[in-house]
């Protein structure tokens, strides 16, 4: 240390650290009060009286000065606080109601609307002190509530409408320590963010603090702008951890209120799906057996195959929204068989037959002569060709022509489905394989299918551990892949 006026090096004398505190506490009240009436000598006929009160401030602040200077603590302060074990663990509901006559509550608040009612707690045993840092929050604009000891302040705490504590360390029966460590260890309590404040200055006691979970630490005599920004600043860090909570809380409520309504969902889609099938089944049978019953005309017969065609597919789509509801549960369920390409082309031609018939399409398909059984879900695999060719003939004009190509291509079996219709816009490319996803009919600017074939097409072949993509060229067509390995999974 430096002697201020003579510049000099200090050797500092040792007194007792408690013996030092109680020389503090006196002049950080002569410092804070006259720091107040200071403030208040600005008004109007008051004027006169602020030169002896600046005099009065700067006297204490040198006889602090002097102290700081000339004397070290020594030995520990005597905090005289009640062991753990002896201190209340909580307080009794009946007992509550009681507490607001004894904590005392000042001030009334001034802030914005979202700094509305801004609580603050001065935990203190000395009335002074309580005093002076309560008219100086009271100042800026909070309301103030004191507490006498660190039971009260516990009781206080637990009342409920506290946004901050300002604790003092230096108290009887039970310190400042112990009530931190009891805010920290409450899990009602520990989101109030705590500032300690004492007339120590030395550092290891804001170490310790900190390390307890205290947001910040205030020494005495109280700097009123560091008073002020730090108070704001720990409130404003628990309005940011109280509105983050919030959020949160918002979050998980309205993610249980989704997941309840998907459930609802799902539950109405499988019962709507299952009630369909059935009747559904019935017609197309119903149909079919028209022709046994008797002899049917041309036109009769051109009139029922097309009835059983769109049975048949909306059938299909049907069984395609019922597996993808599936596989959203679970990956989708494969039932392995083995089958040439050409049973599974001629198949799913056959099923779109009526379709290109009716749109007078020319279809061309090629098989590699190399290509090797599979082994895969036929059911599926033809359901996915002819969702593709379904699509395909939707998309091509009339008398338009389609080509289905089958090759082997590192040890997979590489399916293109092609057509030289309209094409696919560029921005509908990304999301048309996804679930209720859609293309426009750029002419008519209409969807085109239910939204759901894609995605079934997209599931079944994920499901082989294969790959699905697509290529188009707006106005000239479209040529949709898929590859599934040539192995099955059990060879």
């Amino acid at each position: 240390m430096i002697d201020r006026k003579t510049e000099e090096p200090l050797h500092p004398h040792e007194l007792p650290a408690t013996l030092i505190h109680d020389l503090r506490t006196p002049l950080n009240q002569i410092i804070g009060y006259s720091e107040m009436l200071i403030e208040l000598a600005t008004e109007p006929g008051s004027e006169a009286f602020k030169p002896d009160l600046e005099r009065i401030r700067k006297a204490g602040d040198e006889l602090l000065a002097v102290i700081n200077d000339n004397f070290r603590p020594c030995g520990a302060l005597e905090l005289r606080s009640t062991p753990p074990d002896l201190l209340p663990e909580y307080v009794p509901v009946e007992d509550l109601d009681g507490l607001a006559a004894k904590s005392e509550i000042r001030g009334e608040a001034s802030f914005p609307q979202e700094e509305a009612q801004r609580f603050v707690l001065v935990v203190d045993d000395n009335e002074a002190n309580r005093d002076t840092l309560s008219r100086r929050l009271e100042r800026l604009g909070y309301v103030v509530r004191v507490a006498t000891s660190g039971a009260q302040a516990i009781e206080v705490l637990l009342l409920g409408a506290c946004d901050l504590v300002l604790l003092d360390i230096m108290m009887p029966e039970m310190d400042g320590y112990q009530v931190l460590q009891r805010i920290k260890a409450s899990p009602q309590l520990q989101s109030i963010p705590v500032v300690m404040v004492s007339a120590l200055s030395e550092l290891e006691s804001v170490a310790r603090c900190i390390e307890m979970g205290a947001d910040d630490y205030l020494p005495k005599p109280f700097n009123l702008v560091i008073l002020k920004a730090r108070v704001r600043a720990s409130l404003e860090r628990k309005w940011a951890r109280d509105h983050e909570a919030q959020l949160l809380a918002e979050s998980e409520t309205n993610y249980m209120r989704l997941q309840k309504l998907e459930s609802l969902r799902e539950d109405l889609t499988n019962m709507i799906i299952h009630d369909l099938r059935t009747p559904l089944t019935s017609v197309i049978a119903g149909i079919r057996t028209l022709a046994v019953v008797g002899e049917l005309n041309p036109s009769q017969r051109e009139m029922t195959d097309v009835a059983v065609s769109g049975a048949e597919g909306l059938l299909a789509a049907i069984n395609d929204l019922l597996d993808v509801e599936r596989a959203d549960e679970d990956s989708m369920p494969l039932e392995y068989t083995i089958f040439t390409a050409d049973e599974l082309v001629t198949e799913a031609l056959t099923q779109v037959a009526s379709l290109v018939e009716a749109k007078e399409l020319t279809v061309i398909h090629h098989i590699a002569h190399d290509l090797p059984p599979l082994q895969a879900d036929e059911r599926k695999l033809v359901r996915t060709l002819v969702n593709l060719l379904g699509n395909a003939i939707k998309f091509t004009p009339r008398h338009g022509t389609l080509s289905l190509d089958v090759r082997a291509e590192d040890f997979s079996a590489h399916f293109t489905v092609s057509d030289n219709g309209e094409g696919i816009p560029r921005e509908a490319l990304e999301g048309i394989f996804s679930k209720f996803g859609q293309v426009n009919h750029y002419e008519g600017d209409h969807p085109l299918g239910h939204g759901i074939g894609l995605y079934f097409c997209k599931m079944a072949i994920e499901a082989h551990n294969g790959s699905i993509w697509v290529e188009s060229t707006l106005g000239e067509g479209s040529i949709f892949h898929f590859t599934i390995p040539l192995v099955g999974p059990e060879s």
